[in-house]
């Protein structure tokens, strides 16, 4: 999966377990000695106080996305 982090910012995430919609990519994490993405961000549940604190936010490893479409990402978690 070759993608860069700004693709994946309007993105909505779907929990393939559960069909679930996580909610739209926030940000990205990477490893910054060799460029790699290594997780992804969603925002928790509680979306009007994730404004003011990210303690509820979802951090997704790269390790559970199983495909990164034009407009959505599976996971698997």
């Amino acid at each position: 999966m070759d993608s860069k982090g700004l693709d994946f910012k309007h993105k909505e995430v779907i929990n393939i377990n559960t069909g679930k919609r996580m909610g739209y990519v926030q940000d990205v994490c990477a490893n910054l000695k060799n460029g790699a993405i290594t997780s992804i961000i969603v925002p928790g549940e509680n979306r009007f106080a994730s404004m003011f604190s990210n303690k509820n936010d979802i951090v997704i490893p790269w390790e559970k996305i199983r495909c990164i479409g034009e407009d959505v990402i599976l996971v698997d978690i």
